[in-house]
């Protein structure tokens, strides 16, 4: 497996984290204090296009990786969950990296 399918779904796990905070606190400032209803809709269109290419890259990642369903479908849901990604970003990283190939040239015997 490439490091770049990796790479691809760290950065969309911590932009999806970090957009669904920014959502949240939206959403209480739209109703909680009635302020931002705009924002928030701008916010939360954002945040669901962000959340598709994570679904992409991480269903990538999980399919190379080949994770059980179970394994795939919490990692899939950590991106709706605050705060979660950031967790479960830091995991499978830990148990991904031993599956990445070295990055050394591989040379052909003759």
């Amino acid at each position: 497996m490439k490091s770049s399918v990796l790479t691809r779904y760290r950065v969309m796990a911590y932009v999806t984290a970090v957009m669904l905070l920014v959502l949240c606190a939206c959403m209480i400032f739209k109703y909680g204090f009635d302020k931002g209803e705009g924002l928030t809709l701008v916010v939360s269109q954002i945040h669901g296009v962000l959340y598709i290419i994570y679904l992409i890259f991480a269903f990538d990642l999980g399919s190379k990786a080949k994770w059980p369903f179970g394994k795939l479908l919490w990692v899939l849901i950590s991106g709706t969950i605050p705060t979660a990604a950031f967790f479960v970003e830091r995991k499978v990283v830990r148990e991904v990296q031993p599956l990445i190939a070295d990055g050394a040239p591989v040379t052909a015997k003759a």
